[in-house]
């Protein structure tokens, strides 16, 4: 079982984990509500929920390698261009000033485990924005000779670990970085790299996909 563009799974998955976002700010706000703790297990039930979105993105891509080779390219290709979608509406955001997060300051509070858990997968697992992405990404990397379903749950397990990573440095790292974590030119820096990376991606992608003569 081997993934394709591995390299390029990874460099993606990697800065479109750094992207700012619902899961982000969850954390950010949980961090800021019970602290690290809070913030750690709020990360840990938001990654749980990417083997949801992985197992429903399996069985999708598997209904439609039983159908045909080129139901399959379709849908990588539609995929691409949704990437591409993707990266202009977050230049377009930056360009417009909107979609900064912000952060909450209130005092800390002690919050049960259970809930900050709860909190993070029902987040990650009821966004459908989340759902929609797997459904796009995923396919890009999917090799057809060996299981979709594999296939898709190693993808989730490495953005697993890179995601707890990111997650859980930003949680700690909150209280020494309110400064940086509240500058809207870093947002935005962040914001627009990711848009211009899904952007090249997508493109790269759909030129692979293109039929030859």
């Amino acid at each position: 079982m081997w993934i394709d563009n591995f390299q390029a799974f990874i460099i993606a998955i990697t800065i479109l984990t750094l992207t700012p976002g619902l899961d982000t700010a969850l954390v950010i706000r949980n961090t800021s509500r019970g602290g690290m703790n809070d913030g750690a297990i709020t990360s840990l039930g938001i990654c749980f929920g990417l083997f949801v979105h992985a197992l429903f993105s399996a069985f999708g891509i598997s209904a439609v390698l039983s159908q045909s080779a080129e139901l399959f390219t379709m849908m990588k290709t539609v995929g691409a261009v949704y990437l591409i979608w993707l990266g202009i509406t977050s230049l377009k955001g930056v360009l417009l000033g909107g979609g900064v997060l912000a952060i909450d300051s209130a005092k800390v509070n002690t919050v049960s485990a259970k809930r900050s858990l709860k909190e993070g997968f029902l987040s990650n697992v009821l966004n459908p924005k989340t759902a929609v992405f797997y459904l796009a990404f995923l396919p890009q990397f999917i090799n057809p000779e060996y299981s979709p379903l594999a296939q898709s749950m190693l993808m989730a397990a490495i953005h697993f670990v890179i995601a707890m990573i990111w997650q859980c440095g930003l949680a700690g790292a909150l209280n020494k970085a309110k400064s940086l974590l509240q500058s809207s030119r870093f947002m935005n820096w962040m914001e627009g790299t990711t848009g211009a990376v899904l952007i090249l991606l997508g493109g790269k992608l759909l030129l692979e996909d293109a039929p030859t003569n």
